[in-house]
């Protein structure tokens, strides 16, 4: 039985009839908690009537109310409804009632072991208090001590047993932000109280228990020890902290255990294990994947609800790949909610943008986004259908997993173990009236058949391939079978990109270009889209009118490193673009099976801009350098 919960804060100076029952320290909590039980009374009515909130007459007529009234309501819900009661009142007799002590958080100074058993994220998305460990079990004060739901994953992140003390109405909140001040993580749904120093804390302490070669029993370990449940928790909510896009478990037969993880495209290394914890460390993560801990011969595939266990709302897509000796790696793909970036701030030039923009206002066609695992299709994507997501349009996507959700999309998770594979979604999407649909990888020609056949038929399909540039697309999809007159009258665009690393602008320093510098990034720039007609002094010239100053000198910029980007010298990543434009001209090419190189030459002739070129002018305006650009177009 609960009571709502008064959303106005009590003063702390404020008087109320139960501050004389309300333990002022913890030591006065721990007394509370180990006295011995007293009366208590068979019914909540009779508890009221014995502390002397009502009187009989009034719990006659609300017996009698609650009888005649239909569904069915609770006592003290009726009491509150009729102003016999405060919601104060009501929650302090039903704490005494039940035996559950009644705090007032913002009084008591939590310990702080206590605070480390409860990420601030959870602490403050739920407001709980994490006040004190008790014997076995740790101690939290919450608004409902009878919210089974919220103990069971409070008690999944302490990873031991809660006895919830109920707080006095209004009182959470500024106790939550008091306790937490200073302490762990800033920002509530990020890194909660994982921290670097925690996490050496954490691997510390797991190299100092045991002997070095004995290996720990996974059951053993999972079950009974703490600690290594609270370091695979802050290892997670770090890498989330530091922006990584994945988490690498890797395991020897020989050798620590080595977690990496990849940031801005770039695998770093984070932490060594001792070697004793290969083992347990992956059952704990197949645990929180409900996976098979007892499989090793076989990989799997898992999801993992980060916030199930205490941390932000982030999901984690788990793989583990069986290696030598019987071990096992994991990789840890963190999902994080992402939003939807508007179309103009995904990195396109002016003219880029002007011509993507121009494709997706048709009312039918094929739109294609390609490059390499990670490099920003999926995120491109939902940019464009973020321009189309409007009430007139309806919006089928199947995509394997949902990274990016949107209001508004209907989005279709696929599972090829079942048969729900991207080609029977199309089949099913084309029966329920779309208007645009999204599949999120052409893998097989069935699939590419029914989306062009869609495209013919008055539907906008956008899909993503693995392909390395616009004209190489072209000329894959028809390897695999595509009709090449059904394609090319579907066609609308091609978009290649690549992601680099963005220069950090706190530390980045100029140094002025000189004019044999530019002239070897003229020929760079040209050297890319050979018969392009450019010439290297009409390009150096322009540049100089777009990037120069009053004198024509242009800077460039060197990336140095600073505490801001992790001495690494680059801060989040940029994209490059390649738009290849469907014209009459390249339909023809597409009939006619024309190799890349003809392709690439048609593309060029109406104006598209390779993907070393718009890297080369990404450098010229301070967003990257030209290592990176030469990295990401290796040509």
């Amino acid at each position: 039985m609960t009571a709502p919960v008064d959303t106005q804060p009590i003063g702390l100076d404020e008087p109320h009839p139960v501050h004389k029952s309300v333990p002022g320290t913890l030591d006065d909590l721990r007394q509370a908690l180990d006295a011995p039980a007293g009366h208590r009374a068979r019914h909540l009515g009779e508890a009221l009537v014995e502390r002397g909130l009502i009187d009989g007459a009034t719990l006659r007529r609300m017996l009698e109310l609650q009888r005649n009234t239909t569904p069915h309501r609770l006592l003290g819900q009726l009491l509150l409804d009729n102003g016999a009661l405060t919601p104060l009142q009501l929650n302090s007799a039903l704490a005494a009632w039940m035996g559950v002590p009644l705090v007032d958080p913002r009084r008591l100074a939590p310990d702080p072991d206590a605070l480390r058993r409860i990420p601030r994220a959870l602490a403050e998305r739920e407001s709980v208090v994490p006040l004190m460990l008790h014997g076995d079990a740790l101690v939290v004060a919450l608004a409902d001590p009878w919210d089974q739901a919220l103990l069971e994953q409070l008690r999944f992140a302490a990873d031991q047993r809660v006895l919830p003390v109920m707080a006095l109405p209004g009182t959470l909140g500024p106790a939550v932000a008091q306790a937490y001040r200073g302490f762990g993580s800033g920002a509530p749904g990020t890194a909660g109280a994982a921290q670097p120093a925690e996490v050496a804390a954490l691997a510390q302490s797991l190299a100092g228990d045991g002997e070095a070669d004995v290996e720990v029993d996974p059951a053993v370990l999972n079950e009974s020890d703490n600690t290594l449940v609270r370091l695979v928790n802050a290892v997670i909510a770090d890498a989330v902290r530091l922006r990584a896009s994945d988490i690498h478990i890797e395991t020897s037969e020989s050798r620590p255990v080595r977690v990496r993880l990849r940031i801005d495209g770039e695998l770093v290394p984070y932490l060594e294990l001792p070697l004793r914890l290969r083992f347990a460390l992956v059952a704990r993560l197949k645990i929180m994947a409900d996976l098979d801990i007892s499989e090793h011969r076989k990989p799997q595939d898992g999801k993992i609800a980060f916030a199930r266990f205490g941390g932000a709302k982030v999901e984690l897509r788990m793989v583990t790949v069986p290696t030598l000796h019987g071990l096992e790696d994991v990789v840890l793909r963190i999902l994080s909610g992402l939003k939807p970036m508007p179309i103009e701030s995904i990195g396109l030039s002016a003219t880029n943008l002007a011509g993507l923009r121009g494709v997706i206002t048709k009312p039918y066609g094929l739109i294609l986004i390609c490059g390499p695992t990670g490099c920003g299709k999926t995120t491109t994507l939902h940019s464009v259908l973020r321009e189309l997501n409007t009430n007139q349009r309806k919006i089928w996507t199947a995509e394997d997993p949902v990274e990016i959700t949107q209001e508004g999309l209907r989005q279709v998770q696929v599972n090829a173990r079942i048969g729900w594979t991207f080609a029977a979604a199309m089949r099913t999407f084309l029966r329920a009236d779309p208007d645009v649909i999204m599949i999120g990888e052409m893998r097989d020609a069935e699939t590419a058949r029914i989306a062009i056949e869609a495209s013919l038929t008055g539907h906008l399909v956008l899909s993503t391939l693995h392909t390395n540039s616009a004209p190489e697309s072209i000329t894959r999809l028809l390897e695999i079978g595509l009709d090449p007159f059904m394609f090319s009258d579907s066609l609308l665009g091609i978009l290649a990109q690549r992601l680099v690393r963005r220069l950090c602008t706190k530390c980045r320093k100029p140094e002025p270009m000189s004019p044999e510098q530019l002239r070897t990034l003229a020929q760079q720039h040209v050297e890319s889209a050979p018969g392009c007609g450019t010439t290297l002094d009409a390009l150096v010239e322009r540049w100089q009118r777009q990037h120069g100053d009053a004198q024509g000198r242009i800077v460039g910029w060197r990336r140095v490193g600073c505490d801001h980007c992790e001495h690494s010298g680059y801060q989040g990543r940029l994209g490059l673009h390649e738009l290849m434009l469907a014209t009459e001209g390249t339909r023809e090419l597409v009939r006619h099976r024309a190799p890349a190189a003809e392709l690439q030459a048609a593309g060029l002739a109406g104006g598209m801009v390779t993907l070393r070129q718009d890297g080369i002018e990404k450098v010229l305006a301070g967003l990257t350098d030209m290592a990176e650009v030469l990295a990401a177009t290796n040509q």
